[in-house]
């Protein structure tokens, strides 16, 4: 059989969570690692050893896939364009991976598409940040267009003086060069992602609108859809994702993160951009009929589509952050006699203290069983981190439904 082969650039645990829908549907499945202990690596059975900067490395990489993909945004955009001039299909291809790397372009584009963003400003040096902060009024949030995700290359910046504070930022060895992105800081109730995938002839295939509750601007738990979401906001952030999706010529798995603003403007402020599976789609691996890294995989060969059809009345992913449990393995049995229905995905990573190891999910058959699912995926996953068995359900309270309103942009693009 001729079986089509798909290449990942990056070793990470997306492109590993990828092996398992390509090895059902029959895709070869190659992955290109900076090194062979990437936690991809043991799950396909052709790597390559290469950095994803190295244009050489990524034509040989390339040569003899019939889809070049990614784990995460860091190609250089100049290799992109090169591949492409080579005759290497890239999807997504530069012109949309470009706004998921580059925060100031994706502002750009977002108020070209007039679709609702913060107020913003490319600012280039300490003075440029005080006059914005001054205008819009303070704090703001300033971040660094390039190379932040889980709130990394994000700062608060809550006064003049803080700003002052902040001249560091402008240097080059920190930032890179260039400006930076200064934000207005968004008053909003919670956050929402509005994830879909779009193939290379334009069909879009879009999950619900999901609440993505945030711990240190990690992502720590998903609910899908999201709670008590107004049928209209929800239905305009979806489409504001198709929109994004179609003008950008994105094509792959999009994730919208954004923010839930009652009584402005649509109900939500656009945050920011992924362009591959998301974190705050893992849930789409029990929770949905198919999952966004098999749709991934259909959407960059071009095929059609699977259905998007939550299973049940809602699904929960927690995450699962390195804790004082150095073995999960050891934990198993608790975890699996206590919480039967919860599945249990992690990502052959050494454990470090808040370091993305797994996550798990669970599916609500009902809305009434929504919190006791909740709190059945809190403790596998507690469990899990510190080895420590969790309560019985009937003993412990439910987690609170979602954090306390909020009116900070410090998140940043989740993997």
């Amino acid at each position: 059989m001729d079986r089509p082969v798909i290449g990942v650039v990056g070793g990470g645990q997306l492109a590993r969570m990828m092996a398992p829908p390509a090895t059902e549907l029959g895709i070869e499945l190659r992955v290109l690692a900076t090194s062979p202990d990437e936690c991809a690596v043991a799950a396909v059975h052709t790597f390559e050893v290469g950095d994803h900067r190295d244009l050489e490395a990524l034509r040989r990489f390339a040569a003899d896939v019939d889809v070049l993909t990614f784990d995460h945004e860091h190609v250089p955009t100049e290799h992109l364009e090169a591949l492409l001039a080579d005759g290497v299909s890239v999807h997504p291809g530069p012109d949309a991976l470009v706004n998921a790397q580059d925060k100031l372009v994706m502002r750009a584009a977002v108020d070209r598409l007039g679709l609702p963003n913060p107020a913003w400003a490319a600012v280039d040096d300490v003075d440029a940040l005080i006059a914005f902060g001054d205008a819009t009024g303070w704090p703001v949030i300033l971040k660094t267009p390039r190379g932040g995700y889980d709130g990394k290359g994000v700062r608060v910046i809550d006064d003049a003086d803080a700003a002052r504070a902040a001249a560091d930022w402008f240097s080059a060895s920190s930032t890179g060069g260039g400006p930076l992105l200064a934000e207005q800081k968004v008053p909003f109730s919670r956050e929402l992602s509005a994830l879909l995938a779009r193939t290379p002839s334009g069909a879009i295939a879009s999950w619900p609108v999901v609440e993505s509750i945030q711990v240190a601007g990690v992502c720590d738990e998903v609910i899908a859809p999201a709670p008590d979401l107004d049928p209209a906001v929800a239905a305009a952030a979806s489409e504001a994702a198709r929109t994004l999706a179609a003008e950008l010529g994105v094509t792959g798995v999009l994730a919208v993160e954004m923010f839930e603003t009652p009584g402005v403007g649509p109900g939500f402020a656009i945050n920011e951009l992924a362009m591959r599976p998301h974190n705050s789609g893992h849930w789409t691996m029990d929770g949905s009929v198919t999952s966004q890294f098999e749709q991934h995989l259909r959407a960059v060969l071009d095929l059609p589509l699977g259905a998007t059809d939550v299973l049940g009345a809602a699904a929960v992913m927690k995450n699962v952050l390195g804790g004082a449990n150095p073995d999960l393995f050891a934990v198993y049995p608790q975890v699996m006699a206590q919480a039967p229905a919860v599945k249990v995905h992690t990502y052959g990573k050494g454990v470090r203290p808040g370091r993305k190891i797994g996550h798990v999910n669970a599916v609500a058959a009902t809305a009434e069983d929504l919190p006791e699912v909740r709190r059945a995926a809190e403790d596998a996953a507690r469990t899990l981190a510190d080895g420590t068995v969790g309560a019985t359900l009937s003993d412990q309270p439910a987690p609170s439904g979602r954090p306390a309103p909020s009116a900070t942009t410090t998140t940043g693009a989740t993997r």
